[in-house]
């Protein structure tokens, strides 16, 4: 692994009385503590991580701040609003390491694509950016409101187009019309997600070199650990796996490594230092 390599997408959960699920949510995943993700860091040789929060906590993102106090020099972290927070309280999540706002219409309990320009807002004056878990379907129609932001533009799991779609496909066409906006970013990430029993890790490949044709300099990695709503023991990929297949389908030495390691730099900067919206 290169030094320097990111994991631009993962969780930490609890469940406990220290910080609840919440009622309404699509799953119940197993804990996974901000130590139980550094060691999987450190077992794959990958040295900083973004803690994204996950639907099943909501709003309250008190997990991802008690990871970024506990690794500073390593983690940043996305967190979900729902609208009652303060400017003081976000400024407050910026000094600690937090650089985006997290949208996720996958499951219940994520915050809906609603009121997208005044969530740009918020982001606009602390240099973060909107972390999309959208469908295909939902970026097609949202792409004129996502293309008049004026904030950083993050596309989670390959932009969630099926497998048996294609890349000619309206929806992945939108989506690569997206990444040609030098504001938006994609996540290689989550890509077992569209796998069939009988599919394997090479049928994402034209996706992901799609993805890297359009935007070479703002193409990422995600493990998406610890993989939660997963149902079928075939589905659940190690981080070890994903990366040989992700050095397979990219194939160029120096586009891997942008995708690991300059990329990332680039958009979240070296945790430890202060946030600030990508150059």
């Amino acid at each position: 692994m290169a030094a320097g390599a990111w994991d631009v997408h993962a969780h930490v959960i609890d469940g406990s009385e220290h910080v609840p699920f919440i009622r309404e949510r699509s799953y119940t995943p197993c804990t996974a503590s901000p130590d139980d993700y550094i060691a999987m860091l450190e077992k794959v040789g990958i040295t900083y991580g973004v803690v994204i929060q996950i639907s099943v906590h909501g709003a309250d993102n008190r997990l991802i701040v008690e990871a970024l106090k506990r690794y500073p020099q390593r983690l940043r972290g996305v967190v979900s609003l729902d609208g009652s927070e303060t400017d003081e309280a976000l400024r407050a999540l910026c000094d600690m390491g937090v650089c985006g706002i997290r949208l996720n219409e996958h499951f219940s309990g994520g915050a809906k694509a609603e009121g997208l320009q005044k969530l740009a807002d918020r982001c606009r004056p602390l240099g973060w950016h909107l972390d999309l878990g959208l469908s295909s379907r939902r970026l097609m129609e949202l792409a004129p409101t996502l293309a008049a932001l004026d904030v950083p533009l993050v596309i989670d799991h390959l932009g969630f187009c099926p497998l048996d779609y294609g890349v000619d496909h309206p929806e992945f066409a939108a989506i690569l019309e997206l990444m040609r906006l030098d504001r938006c970013w994609m996540k290689l990430s989550g890509g077992y997600r569209l796998l069939k029993p009988d599919s394997r890790y090479d049928d994402i490949a034209p996706y992901i070199r799609a993805l890297c044709d359009a935007a070479p300099t703002r193409t990422i990695w995600g493990s998406d650990w610890p993989n939660v709503a997963m149902f079928d023991s075939w589905q659940l990929p190690e981080t070890g796996a994903q990366l040989d297949a992700l050095k397979k389908h990219i194939g160029s030495e120096d586009q891997l490594h942008a995708v690991l390691v300059e990329n990332p730099k680039r958009l979240f900067g070296l945790p430890g230092t202060a946030v600030k919206a990508p150059q």
